[in-house]
């Protein structure tokens, strides 16, 4: 438990303050930190009988000749959860450096206990990302869920209970970390910063957060029962403003349908991912994307590149060669995401009625068909979702 770099830490700058040499060893008796390097790897005999009664020490001069490795002064146990580990001394005059010895014990073993539970959270937070990573990556022919949801409960995890995934991505202002692969600045060096922002957030004992890559983190987070989606928003939006005043880093969101098994969780995670790639594409301004609006565009992607540019040409294309299709395709998304009805499409688009009708008109002259006719219409609307997903260069998702 007594690392020798720490045992090293603790042994020189204690002996800096108090102006005795301090030297520490392990539960077998050898010097594994001294103040004087040269007794480093050395034999110190008294230690032996300190740990066995875990009882102070104090030897002579002429004690100390009858011991290996021993020098005048007192030696005593540090002590961790009821059980020696090593012991502390302090070489000089008994009478004089007994005054330091349990200060000295006390700051060796505070310091110990903070090293454990740096270490333990540290392999905790090691094996929450190797449960994720698991999951994320989860295949059925590969391995069986029933050995996830035992490594899972291994780390206090229950995987059946409801949970949701959200991803999050963080990049440089000005960058496309979707091209690029990783933000621009180096991620690496908040990277605890990052994780500690949406671990107070997504506090939950049940809630599982990992980083999974440069600039991203993944969470599962516990969905009691008639907790909606949405109220996870919130939340999300709260990381989001936290990170962008700590760090001055943009933030973007996405999240997933809630799942109670591993194989939903997979599923889950990948809808997430899926959330933050399409939302980039076609939301705009917002930064928080649940793959619940993003189904329709979900579908499309998964049609392929030439199905959608296919669908484009023989339903839009001569709408496209007009010089106002994006003002054209946006009322007509906005007319079939609204019901189909003038008020909340004028709403939506944050014009007059008057507008909307004037560029319905426009759209059913050009095509030659009724956008009251709805079979119309919604072939049209997938055709302006393409268009959206490929966006002017033509690239594919």
């Amino acid at each position: 438990m007594l690392s020798p770099s720490l045992a090293q830490e603790i042994a020189g700058d204690t002996s800096a303050v108090i102006g005795f040499n301090v030297l520490i060893t392990d539960a077998e008796g050898m010097v594994i930190g001294s103040g004087d390097d040269s007794r480093v790897g050395s034999f110190h005999e008294a230690s032996v009988e300190v740990i066995r009664t875990r009882e102070l020490a104090a030897h002579s001069a002429s004690q100390a000749q009858q011991l290996r490795g021993v020098r005048p002064g007192i030696t005593l146990p540090v002590i961790m959860d009821g059980q020696a580990v090593g012991t502390v001394g302090i070489t000089g005059p008994p009478v004089q450096v007994r005054r330091f010895g349990l200060l000295v014990k006390r700051q060796t073993e505070i310091l110990l206990r903070e090293s454990v539970m740096l270490r333990s959270r540290l392999l905790a937070e090691r094996a929450a990302e190797r449960l994720f990573a698991d999951v994320a990556s989860y295949d059925p022919h590969v391995v069986e869920d029933e050995f996830l949801v035992f490594r899972a409960a291994e780390l206090g995890f229950d995987l059946r209970l409801r949970r949701l995934a959200v991803a999050f991505e963080i990049a440089v202002p000005g960058t496309d970390s979707r091209r690029q692969g990783a933000p621009g600045r180096d991620m690496v060096l908040v990277r605890s910063e990052l994780l500690r922002t949406v671990r107070d957030v997504f506090a939950g004992p049940q809630d599982i957060v990992a980083s999974t890559a440069p600039g991203r983190i993944g969470v599962l987070h516990r969905l009691p029962a008639g907790q909606p989606v949405t109220s996870l928003v919130d939340d999300c939006r709260r990381v989001a403003d936290v990170i962008a005043a700590q760090d001055g880093l943009t933030t973007r969101v996405g999240i997933g349908e809630p799942a109670d098994t591993v194989a939903g969780l997979h599923e889950s995670y990948q809808d997430a991912r899926d959330a933050l790639r399409l939302g980039a594409r076609v939301a705009g301004g917002p930064t928080i994307h649940l793959i619940a609006d993003l189904r329709v565009h979900q579908v499309l992607t998964a049609a392929g590149q030439p199905a959608r540019h296919r669908l484009l040409d023989l339903t839009a294309a001569a709408l496209r060669a007009e010089p106002d299709w994006p003002l054209l395709r946006d009322t007509i998304t906005a007319w079939c995401e609204s019901g189909f009805n003038l008020v909340r499409a004028s709403a939506a688009l944050h014009i007059h009625r008057n507008t909307i009708v004037y560029r319905m008109g426009k759209i059913e002259q050009i095509t030659g068909r009724p956008l009251r006719d709805h079979r119309t219409t919604m072939a049209l609307y997938l055709a302006c979702l393409a268009d959206q997903l490929d966006g002017e260069d033509g690239a594919d998702l």
